[in-house]
């Protein structure tokens, strides 16, 4: 997920105020409240397990309610410092995923894959971020068209990630294939107060022409989808599925500091909407 980005400071914030379930124009087709306690619901979202990728130093775990949990109207992902064994290890592997007996870092990742997915519309997500070096929550979508390959072929776009080692900044990126030569990325950075004690709303507003990233109803970076067509194929043009996770460590947000452990990343809703038709 490294990527170079333009910078790009948000000067004008919209209260909370404006967001409601029914908008104008849009009719609201999928939708998660996390209003009841316990688990995730299973009916709309699975689990990565283990080390999973970037060489992150976290070792996400299935329904374990020590790293994941619905309670008091929201969810909240938890990143924590502790010995936890690698289901893949490997004794004599060099692969970072199997080389280590024990996890040294647990949190959790979920997504709707083969579950949910859309192609055009606007999704939001209400959320408070967690605070601290090697941090790195993310709101996005991956892809689920692989006939052309797997990433970056079918597309990524990370609608917020916030990396520890810059406490006042998120980054929205898009990812794609750049024809033969391998990933392409399109991207902004901005810097924003109160990411840690209170909620914002990230939403990304998708339609056949461009992707669209907001920060609490403010515009911040656009993207033209014909930009990553690779012959008859747009991995922008085809279904996505959503996922949330805390990853820790890995060489972007920086080194863990476990003196700010354990950190939360809490999410209040995602909804889906897409355009009434006329």
């Amino acid at each position: 997920m490294m990527r170079s980005l333009l910078p790009f400071t948000l000067c004008m914030f919209i209260g909370l105020t404006g967001f409601a379930q029914k908008r104008k124009g849009w009719k609201l087709v999928w939708q998660e409240e996390f209003n009841y306690t316990g688990l995730p619901d299973s009916s709309k979202w699975g689990y990565e397990v283990g080390h999973v990728r970037n060489k992150e130093a976290q070792y996400y775990t299935p329904a374990r309610a020590e790293n994941i949990q619905v309670a008091n109207g929201v969810l909240q992902i938890k990143g924590l410092k502790e010995n936890y064994p690698n289901a893949a290890w490997q004794p004599g592997s060099e692969q970072w995923s199997r080389k280590d007996s024990i996890a040294g870092y647990t949190s959790a990742s979920i997504n709707t894959k083969n579950k949910f997915t859309f192609t055009y519309g606007r999704m939001e997500v209400r959320a408070k971020l967690p605070a601290g070096g090697g941090m790195w929550p993310a709101i996005w979508l991956l892809g689920a068209d692989h006939s052309h390959g797997g990433w970056p072929y079918a597309g990524e776009i990370d609608v917020m990630e916030f990396i520890g080692n810059e406490p006042l900044n998120i980054y929205g990126t898009i990812h794609y294939a750049k024809d033969s030569t391998g990933h392409a990325s399109s991207g902004r950075r901005i810097a924003v107060p109160d990411l840690h004690s209170g909620f914002h709303v990230y939403t990304l507003e998708w339609n056949k022409q461009q992707l669209a990233l907001y920060f609490d109803d403010s515009l911040y970076h656009r993207f033209d989808i014909a930009a990553a067509g690779r012959g008859d194929f747009n991995p922008f043009r085809q279904p996505f599925y959503i996922l949330l996770n805390l990853a820790m460590g890995a060489a972007w947000p920086g080194p863990i500091d476990d003196k700010v452990l354990p950190q939360q990343f809490l999410v209040d809703y995602v909804r889906v909407y897409q355009k009434r038709k006329r």
